[in-house]
């Protein structure tokens, strides 16, 4: 091909002479339904990446509060030993002493 016959043919589909042919009235529904089936997979596409991402920060989210929980948890364990609420209780001047009997479970 040459560049004048190149040249022509741009000039032939842009300057719309191309849509007066009987074979793109034909075909109009199926280029019609493929641009509108085209549109939906890039919509598509487009929705599917947005929820993965939001499923991504939501997973790093419960990754935080999990750790958050579990360091949590580590020191309520850590403050309720008992020598840690004796300790409490002295400094707290409550009059407050561990007994020296053991304890007894009264059964019905």
């Amino acid at each position: 091909m040459k560049a004048k016959d190149i040249k022509k043919k741009i000039m032939y589909i842009l300057g719309g002479t191309v849509l007066t042919e009987d074979f793109f009235w034909k075909n109009a529904r199926f280029i019609i339904t493929v641009c509108v089936i085209i549109v939906l997979y890039i919509s598509n596409r487009y929705s599917c990446i947005e929820k993965m991402a939001k499923i991504e920060s939501l997973q790093q989210e419960l990754k935080d509060a999990k750790y958050e929980s579990l360091t949590i948890s580590a020191d309520l364990m850590g403050l309720s030993r008992e020598s840690k609420v004796e300790d409490m209780v002295q400094k707290g001047g409550v009059d407050l002493k561990q007994t020296a009997e053991p304890f007894y479970k009264i059964k019905k």
